[in-house]
């Protein structure tokens, strides 16, 4: 399956009700998806664009490096990725529980439009959302960043790639993502299923 639209800001015209926001941005047909927090944590109050700030751009140069992006920047070149943000409203100070639910709806149907591959959410917070409501993994899981960090979690729903917020990174910790998404990218990480047995004719019909 492919989506319709070929535009890379906001593709499915996201509108919430604030004064202003950093819609999604990438390739709606996106095999991953980085997931952030919120505009004041990694930056896109000036350009409009997700993770542009300066830990932002480390974490684009890391993407970049593994294969991800085609080039870093305000406005990255972008290939087979999407980058959105829990809650895409330029907030006052941090966002409280009830501004979260209030994004939520956004966020979910971006989420589901891109049908990515791979979620690789950044930072404890999207890292803590992302395995309670896309994975069944996160009764299991502790939330401990520096563990989690560039690490492949199977199961059902989503494989998640939870990233240390790069505010935080250690020396090492680049290349350490940048040798976990190479890895993951040499095997066979599309959830597809092939419904064509359904159908007629004997054209395969791919789903995530």
């Amino acid at each position: 399956m492919r989506n319709v639209t070929d535009r890379t800001r906001n593709p499915f015209d996201m509108r919430p009700s604030c004064d202003q926001f950093v819609p999604g941005y990438g390739d709606a047909n996106a095999d991953f998806h980085v997931i952030g927090d919120h505009p004041g944590v990694h930056g896109g109050v000036e350009t409009g664009v997700p993770f542009t700030d300066e830990a932002g751009k480390r974490l684009q140069s890391a993407l970049h490096e593994a294969g991800l992006l085609d080039a870093t920047g305000d406005e990255p070149t972008v290939d087979a990725t999407f980058f959105s943000y829990l809650h895409m409203c330029v907030p006052d100070g941090q966002p409280t529980k009830a501004d979260y639910t209030d994004m939520e709806r956004f966020f979910d149907a971006e989420l589901r439009a891109i049908a990515a591959h791979v979620l690789l959410p950044v930072g404890a917070v999207a890292t803590k959302q992302v395995l309670e409501n896309y994975s069944a993994v996160a009764w299991k899981t502790d939330i401990d960043m520096d563990a989690l960090h560039g690490t492949e979690l199977r199961g059902s729903g989503f494989l998640v790639v939870p990233i240390k917020d790069p505010i935080e990174w250690d020396d090492g910790d680049d290349d350490e993502l940048v040798a976990g998404l190479m890895t993951l990218q040499s095997t066979d990480f599309r959830r597809e299923s092939d419904l064509g047995r359904f159908i007629p004719g004997s054209d395969p019909y791919l789903v995530r």
